[in-house]
């Protein structure tokens, strides 16, 4: 079949819900690994995804949850599995990206083949009954309060990490204690129970406690608004912050790029012709707030790494991440 035909066969196909024609035919059920609890910005995707992969390939893609160590331990359980094409990992880029910096997992993220679909923004949120009303007094609060202000996040390397580090360092230095959790939901869930006072973990794992009534969004971490279904428009943190490092977080699929050639040739495909027109991926973002904008291969290595040069560069800035990140291929953003 002509190349051009046999492309449009296989998104009609998919589109109509049934198996793709392809090179690789996993005989039995295929493993998505999400190094993260339940519930969180990477498991609710992941799961959607899976869906999408399942009709398209024609076999089960079945997502398991392997939390750990700022999600590294599930990513590196998919590392030293046979590189087969039979087990992916999920999660952000730039937490792939900068396990090496952090000396969790020593793969570069050169050496694996990205599958991104969705970038999360992250939003700083406080419990519906905090005193502070907009981004500008919590950030007083955390300039001159004697006592360090508790906030959650999934991680040293979470998108709610990443984002109190930048935060931090534009402010030229917040008194807060970070309080880590083993997922975005947990994290988000101790701030709306009040175990700790603020939250900037990604829209995706708060839209339901906002629409609730019971977090209270203050600003969103980019430099435009966010309108958010349900709620209204939260306002960009350099309203208050100009000078703050942001970027889109992207989040996917991760293969080792060693992986069969047939694997990474059908995975292309789908990604190219099936993923994009996807009404169920459509649908996801619009509800939970994130920015649907697929890629794969070299675009995708050049879509994830502005964010992955402000995590990198502030874990090993800070003296959290021991490793120059440049030893990875990670320039500094500003360079």
């Amino acid at each position: 079949m002509h190349k051009s035909l046999a492309i449009g066969a296989v998104l009609a196909a998919s589109l109509a819900g049934t198996a793709m024609a392809q090179d690789w035919q996993p005989s039995e059920p295929v493993t998505i690994v999400v190094p993260w609890s339940a519930g969180g910005s990477t498991d609710s995707v992941t799961r959607v995804v899976a869906e999408v992969l399942t009709e398209a390939i024609g076999q089960t893609f079945v997502v398991v949850n392997q939390p750990g160590a700022s999600g590294s331990v599930g990513t590196r359980s998919v590392w030293e599995a046979p590189h087969d094409g039979m087990m992916f990992a999920a999660g952000a880029a730039a937490d792939l990206g900068a396990y090496p910096v952090m000396d969790m997992l020593d793969v570069p993220i050169a050496d694996r083949q990205l599958y991104l679909h969705v970038a999360n923004p992250s939003l700083v949120s406080v419990p519906a009954d905090s005193p502070y009303q907009d981004f500008g007094e919590l950030l007083e609060a955390l300039q001159t309060t004697d006592v360090a202000i508790t906030a959650s996040s999934a991680g040293l390397t979470s998108a709610g990490a990443i984002s109190l580090d930048a935060i931090d360092t534009a402010a030229g230095g917040i008194n807060y204690q970070q309080i880590t959790y083993e997922g975005g939901a947990p994290a988000v869930t101790s701030t709306v129970a009040g175990e700790t006072q603020m939250t900037a973990q990604t829209a995706v794992e708060q839209v339901d406690m906002i629409r609730a009534g019971r977090l209270r969004p203050l600003a969103v971490v980019a430099d435009t608004a966010l309108e958010l279904e349900g709620f209204g428009s939260v306002p960009p943190i350099t309203d208050w912050l100009p000078d703050v490092a942001v970027a889109p977080n992207y989040f996917g699929l991760f293969l080792p790029a060693d992986a069969p050639a047939e694997v990474i040739a059908t995975m292309d495909e789908v990604w190219a012709t099936v993923i994009p027109e996807s009404e169920r991926m459509r649908a996801y973002a619009s509800e939970r707030a994130a920015l649907f904008n697929p890629s794969h291969g070299e675009a995708a290595q050049a879509a994830a790494m502005p964010f992955l040069q402000i995590n990198a560069w502030q874990q090993f800035d800070s003296g959290a991440g021991p490793n120059d990140p440049s030893e990875f291929g990670i320039p500094r953003p500003d360079e």
